[in-house]
């Protein structure tokens, strides 16, 4: 392949343009620098911003379908070979403090043995582990390399993240041995981050296999052995994820058992007060009517009289109950 001139990438709103040293360093990309397979460029893009956008819809160094990619059109983790190139398109954890972190981010690169074109709108995180690497110059040396050392810190991010969510039901099923009910929503946000976690993080430990197995010329042997490993280390992490579904129907379950069982033991307590007062009601009902020969009514201790005895009757059916065990 024809090495690439650096006038030919020249963004000036990019993220960063930088050439890497084949060291495991980078160095700025100039006007001057040549582009080849020793000493490959990586241009990364937020292809809102107008100049990004302009380069993006104008260079002759990418085919038309990947300009389209590239600038936001596709979403699903997903691989295509495009001639000597390959598209990638990737998701990876948002780590924003302001967002959530399930609302995942897609990062789009294309690449070849001798160019990495990455575009996102929001911040990828992750890819900070590689950028401050390459900065101590302890990164990749190659493409094939940082496409390694980018899933393996996507991966990372995603694996600390299903952790957290791991932990929070742990918590959740203490909380739940104690009786304790969540909050109304926590349960049905904790099962959208999982479900939402499955849909793009299975798809996404498909392409890294399929990086592993295909016979990229900018690829050696060492660099998909790795890729195997962490699309292994991604399907733990998805079977993790399949656990923490299924304990959560498991919770959903218990938590309607204990609010049922919560209403049962309300009902149980008014039926049982009711059953105590019944019988004064009724005496209370009887003696109140305003018809004449009601016994007593002439008597000045009458009334406390009567008290006395609605007293001991509503004992009476107290003690009855607390010996049938109904209390």
């Amino acid at each position: 392949m024809e090495a690439i001139r650096g006038s030919e990438m020249n963004v000036p709103d990019a993220v960063f343009a930088w050439q890497l040293d084949g060291k495991g360093g980078v160095s700025p990309l100039t006007d001057n620098d040549t582009v080849d397979r020793e000493r490959p460029c990586w241009l990364h893009l937020n292809y809102t911003h107008a100049q990004s956008a302009q380069w993006l819809a104008t260079t002759t160094l990418l085919p038309n379908n990947v300009r389209d990619a590239l600038a936001g059109e596709s979403t699903r983790p997903r691989v295509t070979r495009i001639g000597e190139g390959t598209l990638i398109t990737l998701r990876c954890i948002n780590g924003s403090t302001d967002e959530r972190p399930d609302q995942l981010v897609a990062m789009r690169l294309y690449m070849d043995e001798r160019l990495i074109v990455s575009t996102r709108q929001r911040k990828v995180l992750a890819l900070d582990d590689v950028v401050n690497d390459l900065e101590e110059g302890t990164g990749p040396v190659d493409c094939g390399a940082w496409l390694v050392d980018v899933c393996d810190a996507l991966t990372d991010h995603a694996s600390e993240f299903i952790e957290e969510l791991h932990d929070r039901i742990i918590d959740l099923e203490d909380n739940l041995l104690d009786q304790k009910i969540p909050p109304r929503g926590h349960m049905a946000l904790l099962r959208k981050q999982l479900i939402v976690m499955r849909r793009y993080m299975a798809p996404q430990r498909d392409v890294y296999a399929r990086l592993s197995s295909e016979r990229l010329a900018w690829m050696n042997d060492d660099q998909r052995r790795r890729m195997q490993d962490i699309a292994d280390r991604l399907g733990r992490g998805l079977d993790e994820i399949d656990a923490c579904i299924a304990r959560t129907g498991v919770m959903a379950d218990e938590i309607t058992q204990v609010m049922q069982e919560s209403l049962a033991r309300r009902t149980y307590t008014m039926s049982l007060m009711a059953m105590v007062f019944l019988p004064s009601t009724f005496l209370t009902g009887l003696f109140g009517v305003n018809l004449g020969g009601i016994p007593g009514g002439g008597w000045q201790f009458g009334f406390s009289l009567f008290c006395i005895m609605l007293v001991v009757l509503i004992g009476g059916v107290t003690w009855w109950l607390h010996r049938s065990n109904w209390l």
